[in-house]
């Protein structure tokens, strides 16, 4: 049966606190089994017999709302896109030499358009490269990311872009390691 990843925005920030148990216990209510969670930052295995991750970001999203309460964007992969993405990382070695330097990965619901490639082009800086494939953002920062002019700039700000949400290259790699395609 596939296993999927939901990939939840916002959750354990600010007000929308929940513990992992607790999420977990709200996936148990899905037709899904195999639930685990990793990390208080909203990402979640599950195994189902459904074979579509679009369908499972739908479904998730308004059982969220109806179960918690609140709105809860929710981003879907299966074991081999996640696999994927984190072995394609296009820009790996870019500040290496840097101490602080890190990927961080945004995962849309949908394709990234040309319109959104060009605006983050506007967005480069000597520190901060960015690179899209398919689905997913790559932002490779050679500082520590609240030093950034581009985290600080308003423009980036997530209402400009699609439904989406964001973790560190590492944690993805993680994730990929714990539960392999």
């Amino acid at each position: 049966m596939p296993r999927y990843i939901a990939f939840l925005r916002g959750i354990n920030l600010g007000r929308r606190r929940i513990k992992m148990d607790a999420l977990r216990a709200v996936f148990e209510k899905l037709p899904v089994t195999d639930v685990a969670t990793y990390i208080a930052s909203g990402n979640v295995l599950f195994t189902s017999t459904a074979r579509s991750a679009t369908v499972w970001q739908d479904t998730i999203a308004a059982h969220l709302e109806n179960e918690l309460g609140y709105a809860v964007n929710t981003i879907v992969r299966t074991r081999a896109e996640l696999t994927a993405l984190v072995a394609q990382a296009p820009l790996g070695e870019l500040f290496c030499d840097q101490p602080h330097a890190s990927t961080q990965v945004t995962l849309f619901a949908a394709p990234v358009t040309s319109e959104i490639v060009t605006k983050l082009d506007g967005f480069r800086t000597t520190t901060d490269a960015f690179a899209v494939v398919d689905r997913e953002l790559y932002w490779r920062c050679a500082t520590k990311l609240t030093a950034s002019t581009v985290w600080k700039d308003t423009k980036i700000n997530p209402h400009h872009f699609p439904t989406g949400t964001t973790r560190n290259l590492q944690t993805l790699q993680k994730l990929a390691e714990l539960y392999p395609a």
